[in-house]
């Protein structure tokens, strides 16, 4: 019995076996230069509805070198004995069967597995970094990828999860004949920044002027790489010096109006005095905590709001739950209080949580005894889940420091009497944001789960390929506002390059750069915000996993 290989446009990993006539029904043809389907099924003497029936992702001008499935027509001699009209008809209704009995088949899979078709754009970093999955995982599943990606075919991504949403990755495309029309507006000159905390921008003597320079270098190496592409950029550079004396300048010059997008200002009042006086999709490009008073719908907020944060983290504990004992620490101000109360309460909504504890200081510290009083022994098997739920640095790392090391027992009196056993707690710890207090060694030991707006594969093709770049043109390695600078510049220019309008642009999908993600929720009469965050967990070896 011969095998063939089921249609590449439909599922290119599975092999399947035919028994009728033990003859091969198909066999591939490359597609060459100028050629239809018209003109193929002529060329070989087919019928072009049952081609295109075979192949129904490619379309009527497939490209040249896509390989496509026609009849062999070794499969024909079905019922010896007829006339040739009637035997071509037994092969065509045989032929169609065996593709509808095919297309089942995909439905089957379907719906054990997640799929996806490869398009142009399509990298094994990309798909592994969208989908969560490892190399070696997709090729375990989809032998033939050992050639590697092949365009147009259908791929295994994982075992599907129950209720499990798959979002839309955004593919780039560049339109014909498109110019992008970008302003940037940096306060090369700025002495006052409301978007980052003064102990941040002058951490290790960095004064203001090199986080601007460092985004504006990211920038432009992004601009370099889409002209590369073929996008014809045009991008105007404008220096908006120290905080409100040049903006008005600017807007009154008329400068902004023919642009396709705006990057900046960086300053939250600057943004809304330009929000209101231009009618172009202004992009907020770094976080500000005042970028929640934002309300112009013609603002785009590229990093996530906190409370987006807290949402990420507590759909993934009540998704994960499994009777584990739930913890929350905070600290005795009302805001935090607040915040316990309303996360106990989300959680409890789950229909397996019924208690969560909840725990503050005493007179500024959290003592163990009290800590571990709440907590469920190793002994009973069930874990302790423990979420921080305070920016209170102090109390914070008192409480971690707590869940690291358990007391010893006290030795016996009576010199005869057996030593009581030392008591072991299972705990993994939760937290919306990586805390800088804490040491790496601890976190991994507790295999710490948080949220945050950023991931970088060190090893990734994508990730080497920026630095070599950046490294080579600015002769220094590039900081985290470089890096941020790339990712903003390259998604806005490069969702305008699709020749469509960018709040258009946010339904297609979502983007990943070379560490952000771009999720864009764009409701009618709103405001356009990024909810793109990973969930990371650090495992203890050190190494830290992308959980999604």
């Amino acid at each position: 019995m011969k095998h063939f290989k089921l249609l590449v446009t439909i599922f290119v990993f599975t092999i399947i076996t035919i028994s009728c006539g033990q003859q091969k029904r198909y066999i591939t043809y490359k597609v060459k230069q100028g050629e239809t389907m018209r003109s193929i099924a002529r060329k070989l003497d087919v019928n072009t509805k049952d081609l295109l029936r075979l192949n129904p992702d490619i379309g009527r001008r497939p490209k040249p070198n896509t390989e496509i499935f026609i009849p062999s027509k070794n499969s024909v001699n079905l019922n010896a004995g007829t006339d040739k009209k009637n035997e071509d008809t037994v092969v065509k209704d045989t032929i169609l069967s065996d593709v509808i009995n095919e297309i089942d088949l995909l439905e089957d899979v379907k719906k054990d597995f997640v799929i996806h078709k490869v398009r142009k754009g399509d990298t094994f970093y990309s798909l592994t970094r969208y989908y969560n999955v490892l190399k070696s995982e997709l090729l375990i599943l989809n032998p033939e990828l050992f050639d590697g990606l092949k365009l147009g075919t259908t791929i295994k991504i994982k075992k599907r999860v129950g209720g499990e949403l798959i979002d839309v990755i955004y593919k780039d495309s560049i339109a014909d004949y498109t110019d992008v029309k970008v302003a940037l507006l940096l306060p090369f000159r700025a002495e006052l920044f409301d978007t980052i905390a003064s102990k941040e921008i002058f951490k290790k003597e960095r004064i203001l002027n090199n986080i601007v320079t460092d985004f504006y270098l990211g920038a432009e190496l992004a601009v370099d790489s889409l002209r590369n592409k073929g996008i014809n950029v045009k991008l105007t550079v404008f220096d908006t010096g120290d905080r409100n004396t040049k903006i008005n300048d600017i807007i009154a010059d008329k400068s902004l109006e023919d642009k396709d997008a705006i990057i900046g200002s960086i300053y939250s009042d600057e943004t809304k005095k330009l929000a209101n006086t231009v009618n172009v999709p202004l992009v907020f490009p770094i976080f500000s905590r005042a970028q929640t008073s934002f309300t112009s719908t013609s603002i785009v907020k590229t990093s996530p709001d906190k409370h987006l944060y807290k949402e990420k983290l507590l759909s993934f504990v009540a998704k994960q739950y499994t009777n584990e004992n739930i913890i929350i620490v905070g600290d005795s101000t009302v805001a935090s209080i607040t915040q316990m109360k309303q996360i106990s309460n989300i959680l409890k909504q789950h229909d397996s949580i019924n208690e969560v504890h909840e725990i503050v200081p005493h007179y500024g510290t959290i003592e163990q005894e009290r800590l571990l009083a709440m907590m469920k022994s190793d002994t009973t098997n069930i874990k302790n889940w423990v979420i921080i739920a305070t920016d209170n640095d102090v109390i914070a790392s008192n409480a971690i420091g707590s869940l690291i090391s358990f007391p010893d027992p006290p030795e016996p009196e009576d010199e005869d009497e057996e030593p009581e056993e030392k008591i072991n707690y299972l705990v993994k710890l939760f937290g919306f944001e990586r805390p800088g207090y804490v040491d790496n060694n601890s976190l991994a030991q507790l295999e710490f789960v948080y949220v945050t707006d950023t991931y970088i594969d060190e090893s990734s093709d994508a990730a080497n390929f920026f630095n070599k770049q950046y490294l080579k043109k600015n002769k220094a390695l590039p900081s985290y506002y470089a890096t941020r600078g790339f990712d903003v510049a390259y998604d806005v220019i490069m969702r305008l390059a699709s020749g469509k309008e960018l709040y258009d642009t946010f339904a297609d999908g979502v983007s990943y750069r070379i560490e952000s993600k771009f999720d864009y929720n764009k409701r009618q009469f709103s405001i356009s915000e990024n909810r793109g965050l990973y969930l990371l967990e650090f495992q203890t070896d050190l190494s830290i996993n992308r959980k999604e």
